[in-house]
């Protein structure tokens, strides 16, 4: 019988990572050991530490962690590369005998990981160079709109500034001449054809706040603290390159995009930080309309009692994993 994997997933700011890393630790008391496979598409990225709140050198040092600082901010990372990436090191991470434990809230990622998305097209870079030309006369908020009218599907999923996936919607369209939901609702999740990973050997713990009021503080706060620790002077560092800029996904990345705009000058630093923390809010709403899509064991991490039951089952998962 295939042995299950576990994913921890869940909204930005929740501490999908702290709980990872206990259960590591928790499993290394017991003889076993744990790699993680981060799925975030932030982490994947070198100078890009603190605004990502990436796992410290210590505790890359102290649990094996994959798919962190292998890409350039100048470079692209997608899902296929991901759900290809993951597989790969599912497989050597169990032939050496250890559990592999996904962990992030980039659910796209997830999503190709699980069932592939074997219709989609890769990037086309002059598709992308005509809806950007386009962009600058209607502004995203009009992409957003003309998405709406040929698929209002993925339209009503996204943000009207959200440009990133905007494009990716409309560049699909204009390749496949398909809707990207349409894809999606053709993909073996919902055909019940089988995938390379079947969703039965997944099992998904969710952290997800019942508070948002709270989730919200907590968001607001984390990007303080990130300030406090010298934010500014790392999107500096990556701003005075020459070579990157905001058409690049790790630059569109939530608080460095920004800070980019405070340092081009084009907002003042309390209009900054406002964009920022709303980015981050509609980023975890992003995240959790995905989850509460899937099949998912759910629980708040701001409850003692739930978060103690989410590391229950955790472990129970993964002790079943490792026999």
């Amino acid at each position: 019988m295939q042995a299950k994997v576990l994913s921890i997933v869940g909204p930005t700011g929740v501490g999908k990572s702290h709980l990872a890393l206990d259960l590591a630790r928790q499993c290394r008391l017991q003889g076993q050991n744990v790699e993680i496979i981060s799925m975030d598409s932030a982490l994947v990225y070198r100078g890009m530490d603190i605004g990502t709140a990436k796992p410290t050198t210590a505790e890359q040092a102290e649990v094996i962690h994959h798919l962190i600082d292998i890409r350039d901010p100048s470079e692209s990372y997608s899902a296929a590369h991901f759900a290809n990436d993951a597989k790969q090191l599912i497989e050597k991470i169990q032939a050496r005998g250890n559990i592999p434990l996904i962990v992030g809230g980039t659910m796209l990622y997830w999503r190709a990981w699980v069932y592939g998305f074997s219709k989609l097209p890769p990037a086309d870079p002059e598709t992308r160079k005509r809806i950007d030309a386009e962009a600058l006369l209607l502004g995203w908020p009009g992409m957003h709109a003309k998405l709406a009218q040929i698929d209002p599907i993925t339209a009503y999923r996204l943000q009207p500034n959200d440009s990133q996936r905007i494009q990716r919607a409309l560049e699909v369209y204009a390749l496949t001449g398909q809707p990207l939901s349409q894809l999606f609702e053709e993909s073996p999740s919902a055909t019940g054809r089988d995938s390379e990973l079947s969703e039965h050997a997944v099992e998904v713990i969710s952290l997800e706040p019942s508070n948002r009021v709270s989730l919200h503080a907590r968001l607001e706060n984390r990007f303080d603290q990130m300030l406090e620790n010298n934010f500014m002077d790392e999107v500096r560092n990556l701003f005075e390159r020459g070579d990157l800029h905001t058409n690049l996904p790790a630059i569109r990345s939530v608080g460095y995009r920004q800070v980019w705009e405070y340092l081009e000058g084009k907002v003042d630093y309390p209009t900054m930080k406002q964009k920022a923390y709303a980015a981050t809010r509609q980023l975890s709403k992003r995240q959790v309309t995905w989850l509460r899509a899937m099949q998912r064991h759910a629980f708040d991490p701001f409850s003692p009692a739930e978060l103690h039951a989410a590391k229950t089952m955790a472990m129970g998962i993964l002790n079943a994993s490792f026999k």
